[in-house]
């Protein structure tokens, strides 16, 4: 049960008609937007980092897509690791790497660079951050120091998702909850707090 419910649609005021924009393009009403409504200009903040850090740029959608995903696991935040999951469709992850992400120590279907992004949003994702300097230097030999930024930035907003959502116990929606039961489920997710 979420700790502050979130607002009905007809509540969120100048909100409503970006994120009914955003639900008809999902599928869904997102809770965690909709409890934050409380405070629209978070929300519009939030939805201008988001808009940037997840914008085009010199990391493939597909390797945010996957740090998004091993951060929000680190920080074991059910809902967020549901959202991502599912979220990760559209980004061109195949479906085996996609079913291989949290074995991507060992997997032979990750590079030395996406091990080394990786490592370090599964270190950057517990409390305290777990991330060394030898995590850094290896992430440093695969990608330029714009590249690092574009990483730890996704880390650094799913830091906020992590904890805002776990924090809040935000219920999950009919869609990310079937994804993540079907396809998490049987690696040790569950829903939780989040039901």
């Amino acid at each position: 049960m979420p700790r502050l419910a979130p607002l009905a649609m007809e509540d969120l005021g100048e909100l409503a008609p970006m994120l009914q924009g955003m639900a008809e393009q999902s599928g869904y009403e997102m809770n965690s937007l909709k409890t934050l409504g409380r405070k629209p200009a978070i929300v519009q903040g939030l939805m201008a980092f988001v808009g940037a850090v997840m914008a085009p740029g010199d990391i493939s959608p597909e390797l945010k897509s996957m740090v998004s995903q091993i951060v929000s696991k680190s920080a074991g935040c059910g809902y967020c690791m549901a959202h991502t999951g599912q979220a990760s469709e559209g980004t061109g992850i195949s479906p085996e790497k996609e079913a291989a992400l949290w074995e991507y120590e060992t997997s032979d279907l990750f590079t030395d660079a996406e091990r080394a992004a990786l490592r370090v949003a599964q270190g950057a994702g517990m409390a305290p951050n777990a991330v060394t300097d030898e995590d850094f230097e290896a992430l440093k030999q695969h990608f330029s120091e714009d590249e690092i930024i574009e990483i730890v930035a996704v880390i650094g907003m799913f830091g906020f998702f992590n904890r805002f959502n776990d924090t809040m116990a935000t219920e999950l929606e009919n869609s990310p909850l079937r994804y993540a039961t079907e396809n998490l489920g049987p690696k040790g997710w569950a829903v939780g707090k989040h039901g």
